[in-house]
């Protein structure tokens, strides 16, 4: 019999226990504890009061809870003394019917991480869509998390025992996120098409304009005119631009979206969230015959990450009349401008036609951008959707220490100019100086010796600066600081300094009204509300240049690892999603019928 929620808010706790049996391996206190919670408005409400109990229980009591579980593979399922779920997760991932040189190398990846980690490897092996994970793929994350530093180890362990409960959960109340795995296999679907040296790895790269990023512009004209657009098309600059009506004619619109192309070696899910779960919504409009007060219009962007031209947000900085007409003439790595590559994919490449794809903000009501999370703060905290309070400020320089080479045997350490020690000391100080500000992070991602040599003092250091923050005025104190520090420590070592400003982005603060709505749809799923800065930059930023924005970002797997084939989340998280935007179109609906 399947359970539901008022089966389980009505029961008495001993009932109550029995039907949630079996939900943590041999450790029926966690659903216990939560219990006391009731009721529950929602699965999603049931899954973070356990989620909560565990987090609050202490280390002696999670590594009691990890080492309750069976091996992978192991002594446990040879002895067949694997508890029934167990069993089903274990033969559903195909680990009762290994080869012998998989078993054997399943046993010895065992040992090593009992070694290491004084407990045993837990993964959800039912993976994110909660179909199961191929062999190949829980071997290699066996083989990378042996990695791992110990207490970081611990919590995957924990976010994995947590995925494993709600699989079980969602099978007890006979749950399946059929809407998020539809969006999961839209994005799998579009993965196939990847740049040809990228492909040939079996690595993720859509750049501008290449043949698979004009593939991927195709599919998805296909797909939005399945999930029942009224127009769909490419527009100048290779968007893909789909539109649901309204219920009248000249009703505004609501403007949403994100981008399709990729960083080289990239994932699945940035940027392409966005696309695919409005897409959802209008699916479901579509299928109930349903029209709101406003019209709907999804664009899939053509570019965002600046990969084949130095032409960062080039899709949506046309919609707000930001093209840069010296784009036009830039050359590719292979000397391609992109005027010929516009041509090429049958676009005009004409000024006037670009110029044409500028939205009058007065025809909107706003824009709204989903997005996976692209760091660890919700996967730390095991919460499934946080809203975006502020697109954070940034600035980033170029620069060169110059010191001077001089032998590293002969030269006195008093005597020394040495310009890598003085980055050296930059680094350290802008790493305290970021943390001082709790949201605001400062990077040295590159920094090189040119012609370095073992015994040689650093005579030259080329380095780089990344600075960001939620506002500009952090942002421009964070700089003030560490600009002055770097002049200081430059003099005080005899160095020569030389910067150069190559990027400068304001700040992108929510508008409180649109904010507060993706707040509203949060909370009416049982999710608990987390507010959170966007460290990375999003189209929303060029929107915002013209109309109100706001955000919500999606968790992402292995610590929410973006620009990367492991960027990874689930379809129970899709899911949530598309209900939490259907939750916002339905109060923008509600709005506008006053």
């Amino acid at each position: 019999m399947t359970l539901t929620l008022q089966q389980l808010n009505g029961a008495d706790p001993a009932e109550a226990l029995r039907l949630l049996d079996g939900l943590y391996e041999h450790s029926p206190w966690i659903a216990e504890q939560a219990l006391a919670q009731r009721p529950f408005a929602s699965l999603a409400a049931l899954k973070h009061a356990m989620v909560t109990v565990l987090a609050h229980a202490g280390v002696d009591a999670q590594l009691a809870l990890i080492r309750a579980h069976p091996e992978l593979a192991g002594k446990a399922m040879v002895s067949q003394s694997l508890t029934a779920e167990s069993t089903n997760e274990q033969t559903k991932a195909g680990l009762t019917n290994c080869t012998p040189e998989e078993f054997a190398h399943i046993q010895q990846l065992n040992a090593q991480y009992n070694t290491r980690f004084g407990f045993p490897f837990i993964l959800a092996v039912r993976g994110p869509r909660g179909t199961g994970l191929a062999k190949r793929e829980i071997i290699a994350t066996f083989e990378r998390r042996l990695g791992n530093p110990v207490d970081f180890e611990r919590a995957e362990c924990l976010r994995n025992i947590h995925r494993i409960a709600e699989i079980r959960l969602n099978d007890k109340f006979g749950f399946e996120p059929v809407v998020g795995n539809a969006v999961w296999d839209w994005h799998e679907d579009l993965s196939r098409h990847s740049d040809p040296e990228f492909a040939e790895r079996g690595e993720l790269t859509v750049t501008y304009l290449t043949d698979a990023h004009r593939a991927c512009a195709a599919d998805l004209v296909v797909r939005m005119r399945e999930c029942g657009f009224d127009e769909v098309g490419i527009d100048a600059v290779g968007n893909v631009v789909g539109r649901y009506h309204g219920a009248a004619p000249d009703a505004p619109a609501l403007l949403t979206g994100s981008h399709f192309d990729t960083v080289r070696n990239g994932g699945k899910y940035d940027g392409r969230l966005g696309i695919f779960v409005p897409m959802a919504c209008v699916k479901q409009l579509h299928e109930a015959g349903k029209r709101l007060p406003f019209a709907v219009e999804v664009v899939g962007f053509a570019e965002e990450e600046g990969q084949r031209y130095k032409a960062t947000f080039l899709g949506s900085g046309a919609l707000t009349g930001h093209f840069n007409p010296a784009w036009l003439d830039q050359q590719d790595a292979d000397g391609v401008t992109m005027r010929a590559a516009m041509q090429h994919a049958g676009l005009p490449a004409t000024l006037g036609s670009i110029g044409a794809l500028k939205r009058d903000p007065s025809n909107y009501l706003g824009f709204v951008e989903v997005h996976i999370e692209q760091g660890p703060v919700l996967n730390e905290m095991d919460l499934p959707l946080g809203v975006v309070t502020s697109i954070n400020a940034s600035v980033r320089y170029l620069c060169e220490a110059i010191g001077m080479a001089s032998h590293a045997g002969t030269t006195p350490m008093s005597r020394r100019r040495d310009a890598a020690s003085a980055v050296a000391e930059l680094e350290l100080y802008a790493e305290q100086r970021a943390a001082a500000d709790g949201d605001s992070v400062a990077t040295i991602g590159m920094l090189q010796v040119p012609g370095g040599s073992i015994n040689v003092v650093p005579g030259r250091c080329l380095f780089s600066l990344d600075l960001r923050a939620p506002s500009n005025a952090q942002r421009d104190a964070l700089e003030r600081d560490i600009l002055a520090q770097l002049r200081a420590i430059c003099e005080r070592r005899g160095i020569g300094l030389k910067t150069e400003e190559t990027m400068r982005a304001a700040a992108a603060p929510s508008a409180p009204a649109w904010q507060a709505r993706w707040e509203r749809a949060v909370a009416a799923l049982g999710v608990p509300l987390h507010r959170m800065p966007s460290g990375a930059g999003h189209d929303a930023m060029k929107l915002h240049e013209v109309m109100p924005q706001a955000m919500l970002f999606v968790r992402g797997q292995n610590s929410g690892i973006s620009h990367n084939p492991l960027e990874s989340t689930t379809s129970d998280d899709m899911e949530l999603c598309v209900n939490a935007f259907s939750h916002l179109l339905d109060q923008l609906a509600t709005e506008h019928k006053h």
